[in-house]
């Protein structure tokens, strides 16, 4: 059996190849008909020659559907491994209606598959391009298309003739113009071939393109088909073992829905390097069969290098080479051995070892052919397990300790994984400001917020520390000097709670220098038991700041926009009012925008938060490519007395700032005013005690006013004394939307408020718009930079 087949047999699959010494850099081929990488040549449709003209015959032939185009073909890694487009059912009559059976018990599953929300309307255009005169060279079509940002947008994919974009240009025939380095004119006409729904099989092959890009985002290695952490390895040391966690995924369209996916996975390492094997397999075979032996046993085989997480396939055994030969880097001659020392820090042991060879398959666009990636045993590691290992008893039973999971242990691992694709942008630049008295608590706030984002999902590194006086001119100096474009957070450790300090820190960091913020009383981070719960809660207020999402609830509505309004009355500035405005701007209630405006005593709150409204729709529409067609707003702050002036003023405020959307723009609206100090209470009378209501109750009757679509929502637990309901009123509603359903989506956004991790009184909307009000009227006294609209800086 030679090499490969052995390695086939065993399971081996090949790793990616990625560039090494000796190699000129190739990029990444996915086995997909889409790429997203810049300059990457994937996707169906590629020639070697330059694009024809574009015919009319060549719109029905492309990405008709994958129905059509012979997959089987292709062969290798760009098989088709999920027989799209094989449709057996149609044939079958009696089960064309339905499969499913109807005996049986129903019982309660939980499966492996997570549902893909995308975007509403969301699509796919995809363009043929051609070049006038014609460019032999794809890197050169590659630049010269590229170039045209301001038309094209950052997102696309173009493979040398076919460009992927997720928008729609205004023309179906777009004319562009570019000129080389030579000076040639060249006419670039990009013509619209097809436009792909969420379910045609090009749009799956996309996401599992992006899906795979977030993996390695994640620094997630790939190996064969499968991704693996790197970052958390398994140890078995009795046996010089490594396991690597990982996880295997697959988008498709299902019965419901288009899913993902996802179980777990594990890779074995062994400890043992190349280099080890064959002083081994010399000693057993001898000199004399040894290049025979050697070159049997290794070839076909999958090792991993350390030093880069990379993985690749041994094509073939150098035997005419050792570290000491050079290659070219730039336009000089390096050995192997000074480039493993001036690159990695590694020191080559053996100076005569010979090198592997492992061949990079495909080159960049237009790029010559790579030469051969030259690897060193002495640095590569085997994956997998041979056949003796796979026979001994104890062997098997330690890995099954860690690679045969419990149905608990593996849900929560795929809900971990899941819950790290949701996880906030990587923190990357950050500044923690402190005091000389607070250095050792800001030290210990580092190492702790260090150790609990992991387990968050928060990538993490390491903040740029700045001491200052303390003094406010001091610590405002160090913000001015410290913080620029670039920084992403910035956490201050206050030696007190005094107002003046954590107003200098907020003023500047949401008017002048718009940075989201978090301000830490030292005294907070001074009982060392309570440092890991404390740097939990800094670590989750820090991530949904910049834009994280922490959780989410499903919501069966589409294209639904909820907002929140509520008032604050500055008392400091002769009791001028802050009206705060917080409208959702996703499917999952996980991205909102925000807006305050402070207007004078007497002025109605809704003049100024019309135009809040109006930007918070072309939010909206910028975010999703379309409008709502159904707007609920929750409107807080609403006294006693002032129920007349919702109804007959700010009702009308709102319809009239919606117009402004455009004549044809009619959304289904609704207008519910939230009420918290009340003097209701409820008991409930359970197994004979008389106790709090549980959470989730809902009264509608009985103490409701005859007159109103009002209801009472229990949504709190307390440990102590008694419950209060939080009431609403419905004084405004065209969505049709039942009861029920109303008053489960209002329970469902109380669950939405990402500064405590459980229920609050009212629906999160409302309590971020006070929030917002509340820091403005009490610290900012001005509006804050619109840069921070998206971002929940106020938390």
């Amino acid at each position: 059996m030679t090499g490969r087949a052995r390695a086939r047999s065993r399971g081996r699959a090949r790793g990616q190849e990625t560039a090494a010494p000796g190699v000129s850099k190739a990029a990444e081929i996915e086995p997909v008909a889409v790429p997203l990488g810049k300059g990457e040549p994937v996707g169906r449709g590629r020639t070697k020659a330059a694009p024809g003209p574009f015919v009319a015959e060549a719109v029905q032939q492309i990405s008709v559907g994958f129905q059509q185009v012979k997959l089987g073909e292709r062969g290798g890694r760009h098989r088709d491994f999920h027989d799209a487009g094989v449709n057996t059912r149609q044939a079958m009559e009696h089960v064309r209606e339905s499969k499913s059976g109807t005996t049986g018990s129903a019982i309660q599953l939980t499966a492996n598959f997570f549902r893909i929300l995308s975007r509403p309307q969301w699509a796919l255009y995809q363009y043929h391009v051609d070049f006038k005169p014609q460019m032999e060279s794809r890197r050169l079509r590659f630049a010269l298309l590229l170039s045209h940002d301001e038309v094209l947008g950052s997102a696309r994919s173009f493979d040398g003739a076919q460009l992927i974009l997720p928008h729609k240009l205004q023309n179906k025939e777009t004319v562009v113009h570019s000129e080389t380095r030579q000076g040639e004119k060249v006419q670039i006409t990009i013509t619209l071939t097809n436009e792909l729904p969420p379910t045609s099989p090009l749009c799956i092959q996309f996401y599992n393109t992006t899906f795979r890009k977030i993996l390695r985002m994640l620094n997630m290695q790939q190996i064969g088909r499968n991704y693996y952490n790197p970052g958390d390895p398994l140890h078995i040391p009795q046996h010089r073992l490594t396991i690597w966690p990982g996880y295997t995924t697959t988008i498709l369209q299902y019965e419901s829905a288009i899913m993902l996916c996802t179980d777990v996975s594990h890779r074995v390492l062994r400890d043992e390097t190349v280099l080890d094997f064959m002083a081994n397999l010399k000693q057993q075979c001898g000199s004399q069969r040894f290049h025979v032996v050697c070159t049997k046993e290794l070839v076909g085989l999958t090792v991993l290098t350390k030093y880069n997480n990379k993985t690749y396939r041994i094509d073939d055994i150098a035997w005419d080479h050792t570290p000491n030969n050079t290659f070219t880097r730039g336009d000089k001659e390096v050995t192997f051995k000074n480039y493993y020392k001036t690159q990695y820090g590694l020191d080559i042991t053996d100076g005569n070892q010979v090198l592997l060879v492992s061949h990079v398959k495909k080159a960049m666009a237009g790029a010559p052919p790579p030469g051969p990636a030259m690897l060193i045993p002495e640095f590569c590691y085997f994956t997998g397990l041979t056949d003796k290992m796979r026979a001994d008893f104890n062997i098997m039973k330690d890995l099954s300790a860690h690679t045969k999971l419990s149905p608990e242990q593996r849900e929560g691992r795929l809900i971990r994984f899941i819950s790290s694709i949701h996880s906030s942008p990587p923190l990357t630049n950050w500044v923690m400001l402190y005091t000389r008295r607070n250095r050792n608590e800001a030290q210990s706030l580092l190492q702790f917020l260090q150790k609990v984002s992991g387990p968050l999902g928060i990538r993490l590194q390491r903040a740029v520390m700045v001491e200052y006086e303390d003094q406010q001119e001091s610590l405002l100096r160090a913000l001015q000097h410290s913080v620029g474009q670039q920084t992403q957070m910035v956490v201050v450790i206050l030696p007190s709670n005094r107002q003046d300090k954590y107003s200098t820190v907020k003023k500047y960091l949401c008017v002048d220098c718009p940075t989201p913020s978090q301000c830490v009383v030292g005294r907070t981070l001074s009982r060392p038991q309570a440092l890991m719960t404390v740097a939990t809660k800094i670590a989750l207020q820090m991530a949904c700041k910049i834009g994280g999402e922490l959780w989410s609830v499903e919501i069966p509505l589409k294209q639904l926009m909820i907002v929140g309004i509520d008032c604050y009355h500055d008392s400091c500035a002769g009791k001028r009012s802050i009206g705060a405005l917080v409208a959702s701007l996703n499917q999952g209630m996980t991205r909102w925008y925000s807006k305050c405006v402070l207007q004078h005593k007497g002025q109605e709150i809704m003049d100024g938060l019309k135009m809040a409204l109006n930007g918070a729709l072309k939010d909206y529409m910028k975010f999703n490519n379309c409008l709502p067609t159904r707007i609920i707003v929750y409107r807080d702050g609403v006294g006693d007395g002032q129920l007349q002036s919702v109804v007959s003023y700010e009702v009308p405020q709102i319809i009239e700032s919606i117009k402004t959307m455009g004549k044809d723009y009619e959304p289904k609206l609704t207008v519910v005013v939230v009420k918290k100090r009340i003097s209701c209470r409820l008991f409930a009378h359970i197994n004979g005690k008389v106790s709090n209501p549980p959470p989730g109750t809902i009264v509608d009757s009985a103490v409701t006013r005859p007159e109103w679509y009002d209801f009472y929502i229990v949504s709190q637990a307390v440990r102590m004394g008694s419950v209060s309901p939080t009431h609403y009123n419905v004084v405004y509603d065209t969505s049709g939307l039942k009861p029920d359903h109303m008053q489960r989506l209002t329970y469902k956004l109380c669950h939405m408020y990402y500064n405590w991790q459980g229920i609050i009184r009212v629906p999160a909307p409302c309590q971020y718009a006070h929030k917002l009000a509340f820091l403005v009227g009490q610290s900012i006294h001005r509006e804050p930079s619109i840069h921070l609209d998206d971002l929940l800086f106020y938390l």
